[in-house]
């Protein structure tokens, strides 16, 4: 099926990207502080003599999130396919937002006892709700109102304004503690970066809701087209699809987490934990960088080819990549990230484009947001647990590399089979066409 000049219109206006971009941004912020802080989050809410008891309840609490964002992704989707994607996008980014600015705000076990974890519990929660509407809410928002001729371009600031997000949530969080004595960033310098997110989500708010809805959303409105239960619909019609959207977030999430958090706990075993975050900070410079490249590449020759390639590119470098991370050279380490990022950037914007493009109108944000929501929470979300579990039961970086090429080798050859190409479909369209590419 070919795509048609109706479904958007020629030019993307600068505030349908600002309002999209903003929200995305303070969830990735927030992933990114929060596991920068980790540390001291954990003598501040769950205080032991063992330090690392505190600091594994405090990522376990960091967990909770990804548990939750499939039910965020089911009520955030289907508000966004009910109701329209404005208001999904609202909801999301004030949950995120409010979640993470009450955080700042918690007082510490200290204060008030066991009621401090378990509302810090209860933040995290909420802020999973939110995210997992967030993600695919955005990529419909933008790519919907993109250009079809460059739907993959603009679907690629989702992306990147994700990995600039946790760039400047490290380097806030490194600054501080280059400022603060230890005992100041304990008592009051944690909360800090996390009180960002209240202008964030302010200013995201307010931009949503001056949005007019897509013009895709506009259309199912004009032909009494909106769906009454649309997660049931999609369950009922969209179920193939959704298997190979699940596919699609899985590999991409497990490497997007291996680069974002994996690869700096890797490197900085033995070594200077500011030094492993500085040098993983760069390296996701240079994956922002490269996420519009993908984003236009894949509209020139197709999203098939990218993601099928991205895949099946982690699968043959993660092994060298992870002992190019773990050599002990801070230059080697910053080689392997940066080359494991070319491909991840093509996974990454893939994902933003394909969710939107493989699935009808009327289901697209709850089937999206569902499938992608279990591809990144319980299967991505645990990846570096799984990976930092792998190497330290075998002492080699080559047991996480393994994990992460086997999923990658399999999801490639599966996407290689199944997922179609994408690229020309129309935005408006009722039903979706699942035949692959040949």
């Amino acid at each position: 099926m070919t795509s048609t000049t109706s479904d958007t219109p020629s030019t993307l206006p600068r505030s349908v990207i600002t309002a999209t971009v903003i929200g995305n941004f303070t969830e990735w912020f927030d992933f990114a502080i929060y596991g920068a802080v980790a540390t001291t989050l954990g003598r501040v809410f769950f205080p032991s003599t063992d330090p690392t008891a505190s600091l594994l309840a405090s990522l376990a609490v960091f967990g909770a999130a990804f548990v939750f964002r499939p039910l965020g992704g089911a009520v955030l989707g289907s508000i966004g396919d009910r109701y329209g994607r404005r208001v999904a996008l609202s909801a999301a980014v004030l949950g995120i937002s409010g979640a993470t600015t009450l955080s700042a705000l918690l007082p510490s076990y200290a204060s008030i006892g066991l009621a401090a974890p378990v509302l810090l519990v209860l933040l995290r929660c909420i802020q999973g709700l939110s995210a997992g509407g967030e993600w695919t809410s955005a990529s419909a928002f933008l790519v919907e109102y993109a250009p079809a001729a460059r739907r993959g371009a603009r679907a690629s600031l989702i992306s990147a304004s994700g990995g600039l997000a946790i760039v400047a949530g490290t380097v806030s969080v490194l600054a501080l503690e280059a400022l603060l004595e230890p005992a100041q960033m304990q008592a009051w310098g944690w909360r800090l970066p996390f009180l960002l997110a209240a202008p964030l989500g302010l200013v995201g708010l307010y931009l949503r809701l001056r949005l007019d809805e897509t013009p895709v959303y506009r259309e199912l409105r004009r032909n009494d087209d909106v769906p009454a239960t649309p997660l049931r619909e999609a369950l009922r019609t969209d179920r193939r699809a959704m298997w190979i959207a699940f596919a699609c977030a899985s590999v991409t999430g497990v490497g997007f987490y291996y680069l974002a958090t994996y690869f700096a706990n890797a490197m900085s075993v033995g070594g200077s934990r500011t030094t492993a975050l500085g040098v993983a900070s760069l390296a996701l410079l240079v994956y922002v960088a490269l996420c519009p490249l993908a984003g236009r590449l894949s509209d020139r020759i197709g999203r098939r080819p990218v993601y099928v390639g991205g895949a099946l590119a982690h699968a043959v470098l993660a092994v060298p990549i992870l002992y190019l991370v773990g050599s002990g050279s801070p230059w080697l380490a910053l080689a392997g990230m940066c080359l494991f990022a070319v491909p991840q950037a093509g996974l990454n914007v893939m994902s933003s484009i394909v969710l939107v493009e493989l699935f009808p109108a009327r289901t697209r944000s709850s089937a999206a947001a569902l499938a992608y929501s279990l591809g990144v929470g319980p299967i991505a979300g645990t990846a570096p647990l799984v990976a930092a579990a792998l190497a330290a039961a075998t002492g080699s970086p080559a047991a996480p590399a393994i994990y992460l090429a086997v999923i990658a080798l399999a999801v490639g050859l599966v996407l290689m089979k199944v997922l179609p190409e994408t690229a020309h479909r129309s935005l408006s369209a009722t039903s979706a066409d699942l035949e692959p590419a040949t």
